[in-house]
């Protein structure tokens, strides 16, 4: 099973990213999925995270109203779009996947699926 993270990179600050995650190996159609980041010096904090079907959505409060995290099933992706960003931003992406749970939990040993994550630097 792989979770693979894409679509970091340098941005201005204000500026907007999309973060992708495809599972292969096995279907996460039926679990909750979320987004994960650590920056520099900093423990992991949890992002957003989404339901199995895509109906419920939740996110931290320092993303809230600027970041949104979708899925599609079909594809057995996840996305994460951010928009207005901001220099404490900058920190490495992960996506999770849990294997039983088909909401989301902010607690990332809730999750048994890991991608490599994905860089993304914001410049002021």
């Amino acid at each position: 099973v792989q979770l693979q993270a894409s679509g970091g990179g340098l941005v201005q600050a204000g500026g907007s990213l999309r973060l992708s995650c495809a599972a292969s190996g096995r279907t996460f159609s039926a679990n909750a999925m979320a987004w994960f980041r650590r920056a520099p010096g900093k423990e992991r904090e949890f992002v957003a995270g989404i339901s199995w079907s895509g109906t419920s959505t939740f996110y931290s409060d320092s993303v809230k109203g600027r970041f949104t995290i979708a899925r599609d099933n079909a594809k057995n992706t996840v996305y994460l779009q951010m928009n207005s960003l901001k220099p404490e931003d900058t920190a490495i992406y992960y996506c999770a996947a849990d294997q039983v749970a088909v909401v989301a939990s902010i607690a990332a040993r809730s999750y048994e699926y890991w991608g490599q994550g994905t860089l993304v630097t914001v410049s002021s």
